[in-house]
């Protein structure tokens, strides 16, 4: 517990029931963080080949070109065959496993938050906010015990020590894992706000009518715009009142966790963001107050005496004053200071040089869905064999120009999506060779007549709320095939 002879007793309660996180809160985001690295891994191991290696899309000498930091940050674009990045994806799902059960904790987290950014620093065209997120709760993760309750690391300490204890986890990191999420619904409402689309009512309309986003229960959405004009201002509002998830407590910050949790499932069921959803979902687990995890150990019967046991580097105000625990605050407060700097930055509050926000990647621009985009579409690549055949090396089938019935099924993956429109940014141009080298390759490999060139168009189809759609064909890239 928080304690100080300075600080009155009011004040110190109001801090820990705002800025601590239950121990078993910590476990049960330490499981869910693991899982979702394991599930991210399962889904990104489809495209190993494609997406990660020098006979892919990307190859390091592109990478290297193109993106000169990041490339020298990442493990994975120190060899670019599929048998080091498959070793590589193996070591990363052993580090989730370890954390999913809380075994080695702490290296655990460490060895996967490593991993997990020189993954996404190997190919930057395949992230989403998700992503940050993910490395985010990663990062705080290293700062905080997240192995104290619910693992195997709490297990082995059984045998020294049995004596239960709950008390709530009070840092500057716990702070920082709060406000971290707090901060990103904050920013993303500030961006909705200058947008027209959201002032206007509208937004929703145009991000339902992307039918190459929408999946399930999104395309019945899509059609019940008037349904959409009344969610646009509960989600807006929802956002905003984000600040109560470190302003209330009890009953009422649970059922403001619980509003929160229901939007991003509605998300999952509703469009095609990958694993995006279910990280907001397992952000929002340390909000939850103790009074609920009482109910879920008396529900499943959990053992009291593999509760947490905080110690001196856990909390404010220990008597014991070690190493340790300075460097980690120390830390904690560098990663707090740069969460609040840089979000003011990316909303115009603090002038920097225009380079500097370009070449951070966006790490913390929180402005998913502020300016929806207004044009839908497909990508057809047109190649001709060295027969004279016509085909699509893209979809591997005869060449068509014809829309897809669901324009969802013409992206093989959610990363696939991501890839192919960060593809279609003018900025990305000279990646595009590599894609069409890719293009060529592919087809021959599963094919007995080589490709002789290759041509990438996108059909773009642009967004009329009040009338029927026209196709573009636009023109990306062209070459003949090595």
């Amino acid at each position: 517990m928080f304690r100080s002879r300075v600080v009155p007793r009011w004040l110190q309660t109001a801090v820990v029931e705002r800025l601590g996180v239950d121990p078993r809160g910590l476990a049960a985001l330490r499981v869910a963080v693991g899982t979702l690295l394991l599930v991210d891994l399962a889904l990104r191991a489809r495209q190993l080949r494609t997406f990660y290696t020098d006979v892919g899309v990307l190859p390091r000498a592109a990478l290297h070109s193109t993106y000169p930091v990041l490339s020298r940050l990442s493990v994975y674009a120190l060899a670019g065959s599929p048998r080091s990045t498959a070793a590589l994806f193996v070591l990363a799902g052993l580090a989730a496993a370890a954390l999913a059960v809380g075994y080695r904790t702490r290296l655990a987290t460490v060895v996967s938050l490593v991993l997990l950014a020189s993954l996404h620093a190997r190919n930057p065209l395949l992230l989403n906010g998700g992503d940050s997120v993910l490395r985010r709760l990663l990062l705080w993760g290293t700062l905080l015990p997240l192995g104290s309750c619910w693992s195997l690391d709490a297990l082995r300490r059984e045998a020294t020590d049995d004596r239960p204890r709950r008390a709530p986890v009070v840092t500057v990191a716990s702070a920082g894992l709060l406000l971290q999420v707090v901060a990103v619904y904050l920013v993303n409402g500030l961006f909705k706000l200058r947008s027209d689309a959201w002032t206007q009512g509208v937004a929703l309309e145009y991000v339902f009518s992307l039918d190459q986003l929408t999946v399930l229960l999104g395309d019945a959405l899509a059609t019940r715009p008037v349904l959409l004009g009344v969610v646009e201002p509960v989600w807006l509002g929802l956002l905003f009142g984000s600040v109560g998830l470190v302003a209330l407590t009890g009953r009422r910050r649970t059922a403001l966790v619980c509003a929160f949790a229901g939007a991003h499932l509605s998300m999952f069921l509703t469009m095609r963001l990958g694993v995006f959803p279910l990280i907001s979902l397992a952000a929002l687990v340390p909000f939850l107050p103790p009074s609920v995890w009482d109910r879920v150990e008396t529900t499943v019967d959990a053992p009291v005496t593999a509760s947490a046991r905080p110690s001196g580097s856990d909390r404010f105000g220990s008597g014991r004053r070690s190493r340790r625990r300075g460097v980690v605050t120390a830390v904690a407060l560098a990663a707090l200071v740069f969460v609040v700097a840089w979000n003011a930055v990316t909303l115009g509050a603090v002038d920097v040089p225009s380079a500097t926000v370009a070449d951070a990647s966006e790490e913390y621009r929180w402005d998913m869905f502020a300016s929806p985009r207004r044009t839908d579409g497909w990508f057809v690549a047109a190649g001709e064999t060295a027969a004279g055949e016509r085909v699509d090396p893209l979809g591997d089938r005869p060449l068509t120009f014809d829309r897809p019935p669901d324009l969802a099924d013409a992206y093989p993956s959610h990363r696939w999506m991501r890839y192919l429109l960060n593809l279609r940014a003018p900025d990305n141009a000279e990646l595009r060779p590599a894609f069409g080298d890719r293009l060529c390759r592919r087809w021959t490999r599963r094919h007995d007549a080589a490709l002789e060139d290759v041509t990438v168009y996108f059909m773009a189809e642009p967004t009329d709320l009040d009338g029927s759609e026209s196709v573009r064909r636009e023109r990306l890239h062209a070459q003949a095939c090595p």
